[in-house]
């Protein structure tokens, strides 16, 4: 009897199979990490030039993946920041969207559509860890011994363990899914806006005996020796320590990774490095020549190895997209006597630009921004045009969801650029806002930068100095190209332009949206 034919017909089947499973394998929806520090400049790392300190992680990131040049938050403060890159639909269009309170309810209300919601639909467990600041609870806010919803949960998180302000905000305590974890009944939590009693300490009446003094603003409830703003009181079982948050992030982002290393996923990792007050770990304090500032970017940089560890281990690098990115540019002295002014030394935080947290100038909202997809994204560095704001259309076109013609209202899909494929050019413009709907916007349009000041006033024109409030025409033009430090307005020679760009702006205003 001949068995050769039938083992050979077996073999082709065997092929054919093991080819289908190999391009289903291929075609499996890559999981998606998006890394965000808080407050980091397009000068506070090294592969963007920074040689002050090192931050070899962030550098191998952007050795193996993309390093973009005029990467861009959409916003010069956290909240609107965050609100746009969770939307994909400027801050300024919604309510409530300047930097929230301790006590602001859910900013972001359920039905949004959402990065996160875009991928839920797409099959992908989804995630976020980390600083919210994006409000909890319903209109009167957030019930902090009981159900804390609408949260992330209702716009298409499956999972949160957060930071629900930020920390120099009050409470200094947990938020997992829906609740405070380790709250006892006997001790429950209070948040106000006013002193809970006559005799409660704080940074003015207890200044002597804080750890890291302030500077303004920062000087209600004392926890941890450091003051913050807003009080409270209770829930001390829930209450963590400053110096542990980083690790914090990094055993729940691990724990979520593991748990869904089978599956495609989706992973806010939402730092809070390096933002004030910064408390890093005992084992950073002191790396650095920089102060607590510089300790808090190589406490970032290590969180960003620890996860690159983690994609290794399990063999994840390969599917996974990564995108490192900060909400806004950075600051010095932002309410604490931390020595980032009297450390600064040669370090330049904003790198070659103007500017920083709380302005529209260049220094406020282009940050560091790196793509890696190990396999997919060749090295390499791209000028192309890309925001935060644009990671949920990207998304959307990555997993092949449409997105709803009410949704995600100036978001676009930059996907190529991001992935570094050839030509990709990115956005032909962007507007950039410093908080909420305070009327200060920027329109970059290729090498043009318009600034439009509604109440001519503009925030932190030096990174390296104290805050400023500078007075300032309604309207300015630069010249990126000659001029990225933004020093000379040109406006009175190239009248034609900004007109052009005025008009442009007013139109994106007014009209709702940007995306068509």
């Amino acid at each position: 009897m001949n068995c050769t034919r039938p083992v050979t017909l077996f073999a082709v089947v065997l092929v054919a199979l093991l080819a289908s499973l190999s391009d289903l394998a291929e075609a499996k929806n890559p999981n998606v990490i998006v890394i965000m520090a808080d407050d980091l400049g397009f000068g506070d790392v090294s592969c963007y030039g920074a040689t002050s300190l090192r931050t070899p992680h962030i550098d191998r990131l952007a050795a193996e993946g993309l390093r973009f040049t005029s990467g861009y938050c959409s916003a010069s403060t956290c909240t609107p920041t965050r609100y746009s890159l969770l939307t994909g639909t400027y801050a300024f269009r919604g309510k409530r969207t300047g930097i929230a309170p301790p006590t602001a309810p859910a900013i972001i209300q359920p039905g949004t559509e959402t990065i996160a919601s875009i991928l839920q639909r797409a099959g992908y467990a989804t995630g976020v860890v980390g600083k919210w600041h994006l409000g909890l609870g319903g209109p009167s806010g957030p019930d902090w011994n009981g159900e804390l919803k609408p949260g992330p949960l209702e716009i298409g998180f499956d999972t949160c363990f957060l930071l629900p302000t930020t920390n120099d905000r009050v409470p200094q305590v947990y938020v997992h899914d829906h609740r405070v974890p380790n709250l006892d009944p006997a001790d429950p939590l209070w948040v106000g806006r006013k002193k809970p009693s006559p005799d409660h300490p704080t940074g003015l009446t207890h200044r002597d005996t804080l750890k890291m003094d302030w500077s303004h603003g920062h000087n209600s409830t004392i926890h941890n020796g450091i003051s913050r703003i807003g009080f409270y009181t209770g829930g001390h079982a829930a209450r963590f320590r400053d110096e542990d948050l980083a690790d914090k992030w990094v055993e729940k982002s691990n724990a979520f990774i593991e748990q869904h290393k089978d599956q495609p996923f989706f992973l806010f990792f939402s730092s809070h490095d390096i933002h004030v007050p910064r408390m890093p770990h005992e084992r950073f304090q002191g790396q650095t020549s920089l102060g607590f500032r510089g300790d808090a970017i190589i406490e970032l940089d290590w969180c960003v190895g620890e996860l690159m560890k983690t994609l290794d281990r399990l063999k994840l690098a390969e599917n996974t997209l990564v995108v490192f990115c900060s909400d806004n540019g950075p600051v010095l002295d932002d309410g604490y006597q931390d020595g980032a002014l009297e450390k600064i030394g040669r370090h330049r935080a904003a790198g070659p630009y103007r500017g920083g947290k709380y302005s529209v100038f260049e220094g406020g909202t282009r940050t560091p921004f790196i793509t890696r997809w190990t396999g997919r994204i060749k090295p390499g560095v791209s000028d192309a045009l890309v925001c935060t704001i644009d990671l949920a259309a990207s998304c959307a076109a990555l997993v092949g969801k449409p997105l709803p013609g009410n949704a995600c209202l100036d978001s676009f899909d930059v996907l190529s650029a991001l992935l570094g494929e050839e030509d990709a050019a990115g956005r032909d413009h962007l507007v950039q806002q410093d908080n909420g709907s305070s009327g200060t916007y920027a329109l970059r349009a290729g090498s043009w930068k318009l600034h439009r000041y509604d109440k001519k006033m503009a925030r932190n024109v030096t990174v390296e100095q104290e805050l400023t409030n500078t007075k300032m025409t309604k309207f300015a033009l630069f010249n990126l190209s000659d001029d990225p430090g933004e020093k000379k307005n040109v406006i009175d020679d190239h009248p034609d332009v900004a007109a052009r760009l005025t008009a442009q702006l007013r139109k994106i205003i007014d009209d709702g949206r940007s995306r068509h």
